[in-house]
């Protein structure tokens, strides 16, 4: 089995990586998407995406991180996939499931699922450009408004090149609207060879297990559920059981110090705020805490009302 952390753009930051891979059972990060529109971007953007890169693309609990890139401009990708690797990327990943208007407006993430020609040509040249021996993984969703091009799409990846594929079980149309259809997965996994990875509603073990079943997947990627859950990773390979609420009010403390950049009094418990949206998902006591911490605005405030809820629950 492995377990991929999903990317997911505003969320999941390098310093999230870093407390999710320490809790352990990751066995590879993404990236959040770097935009690619037409230029070669300088190595500092992807250092500030991916501080990574200076302990040989793995986090400090030693799991690998790979570059996602997005755009429209296969020269323009390719000449970018270059310089991501030269600067000691773990592969490269490509976004073609990205649901954003803003992104698919200007032609980028999950738009391009409209054309498998597009796609074999982006994967083409981007193939060209990373080394045969460093990974190309794509990531899709099942299609734009519906499932029609879904396998011509998977088949038109594969035959470009790409070494991996990451379905998320959705079109962009479903958004994240349940459920997840993970026998679309199953159909595009016996169309190709490559390895597939399935992607989406994995909150549980069960989850999980159902969706192997279902998929014929070995490979995961989960997102939300890690937010939810977060050690989920771990529970899925049988290591340890779900994190309740007092571990996780423990691990939010934690962040509150893994957590180094932007402004401290105003950052933090924004975040603090956006995990707690997806943890109350799967544990009912995350929204009341929510709800009595929304007027917090400063760090001191937030961290005395952690420490607060932790001995109410001790």
């Amino acid at each position: 089995m492995q377990i991929t952390l999903a990317p997911m753009e505003g969320v999941m930051d390098h310093q999230m990586r870093q407390l999710l891979t320490a809790i352990g059972g990751y066995d590879l990060c993404i990236t959040e998407f770097i935009r690619v529109i037409d230029l070669q971007l300088p190595a500092k953007v992807y250092h500030r995406h991916s501080p990574e890169l200076y302990n040989d693309s793995k986090t400090a609990s030693g799991t690998p991180v790979r570059i996602q890139l997005l755009g429209q401009n296969p020269d323009c990708l390719a000449a970018n996939a270059h310089k991501a690797i030269s600067i000691g990327s773990d592969g490269i990943d490509l976004n073609f499931g990205c649901p954003a208007k803003t992104v698919n407006k200007n032609k980028g993430g999950a738009v391009l699922l409209k054309s498998p020609e597009a796609l074999y040509e982006i994967v083409t040249a981007v193939r060209k450009a990373v080394p045969e021996f460093k990974t190309l993984s794509v990531k899709i969703r099942l299609g734009y408004e519906d499932k029609s091009l879904a396998i011509e799409n998977a088949q038109a990846i594969q035959a470009a090149g790409a070494d991996e594929l990451a379905v998320h079980a959705r079109t962009k149309a479903e958004g994240y609207r349940p459920p997840a259809h993970w026998h679309w997965i199953a159909k595009i996994k016996n169309a190709i060879t490559i390895p597939v990875t399935a992607n989406g509603d994995i909150f549980s073990v069960d989850d999980a297990k159902r969706c192997m079943e279902i998929t014929g997947c070995e490979r995961l990627m989960i997102g939300r559920g890690a937010l939810a859950t977060p050690n989920l990773a771990q529970a899925i390979k049988g290591f340890e059981s779900p994190n309740g609420w007092f571990e996780i009010l423990n691990i939010l403390e934690k962040y509150m110090f893994v957590q180094t950049h932007g402004d401290q009094e105003k950052y933090l418990p924004s975040r603090i705020k956006q995990w707690l949206i997806f943890i109350k998902a799967q544990h009912p006591q995350a929204a009341i805490f929510l709800q009595q911490v929304r007027i917090i605005k400063t760090t001191r405030e937030m961290l005395a009302a952690i420490n607060q809820e932790q001995l109410r629950v001790r």
